[in-house]
């Protein structure tokens, strides 16, 4: 029973992280959003990624932070937030591992296939590839409370998968390569151990093997 109130109460500290990681994210891409409007969205063009140009390589980094428009970055703020907290609430520092995962995934699969003559900003690729990280999260951690949450956020957000669709005038290559990157995120990032206690000895004696079982039944909420 002690030790139920220890791991709640890990698990709400890491909660209350994530919430002010995400407040925080959006405060920066927000601030950004402000000066990037006052120079004309100067920032987007010099600072967005550039298809097939070696010089706009480092911008991998910074065009989630930049949008085109208001309308851009409000499109894009909810479902950032949502599938964000979502994604780092188990563990704030998995989550700043998946989410560099992703960037880096998703940019350099849009340098490689957008136009050459065309300019790529916005976090948009980031919250596909939350959103794929959602998804198959609680299938490789086998946490129940993590595979209904990847369902219902399936069901609620299924107009998403329109935007991994080749669309004029949207950068749906970031879109494809975020989602596939949260995907693989979701196997790259599991949780080793519970992979590792999931494991019983085949030297271990039946009542082990049973309080084995109880404990999974009991992680996964059973």
């Amino acid at each position: 029973m002690e030790a139920k109130g220890r791991t709640a109460e890990i698990m709400i500290a890491e909660a209350r992280k994530a919430f002010w990681v995400m407040v925080g994210f959006l405060a920066v891409i927000w601030a950004t959003q402000i000066v990037n409007w006052a120079s004309g969205y100067a920032l987007s063009h010099q600072h967005g990624i550039q298809a097939w140009n070696p010089a706009s390589l480092p911008d991998i980094v910074s065009a989630p932070f930049l949008h085109w428009s208001w309308e851009h970055i409000e499109a894009n703020s909810g479902p950032l937030f949502i599938f964000g907290f979502l994604s780092a609430y188990r563990g704030v520092a998995r989550f700043f591992g998946v989410t560099g995962f992703i960037i880096l995934i998703s940019g350099l699969g849009a340098w490689f296939t957008s136009n050459p003559q065309s300019t790529g900003a916005g976090a948009s690729g980031v919250v596909f590839g939350y959103f794929g990280y959602v998804l198959v999260r609680g299938a490789f951690d086998r946490h129940l409370i993590d595979v209904v949450v990847g369902v219902v956020m399936a069901l609620c957000f299924a107009y998403q998968f329109t935007g991994l669709l080749p669309q004029e005038g949207v950068g749906w290559q970031a879109h494809l390569f975020g989602f596939l990157a949260g995907l693989l995120g979701g196997w790259l990032f599991r949780d080793r151990v519970r992979d590792g206690r999931s494991r019983p000895s085949p030297a271990a004696a039946p009542q082990d093997s049973r309080a084995a079982l109880l404990k999974e039944l009991d992680d996964l909420g059973l």
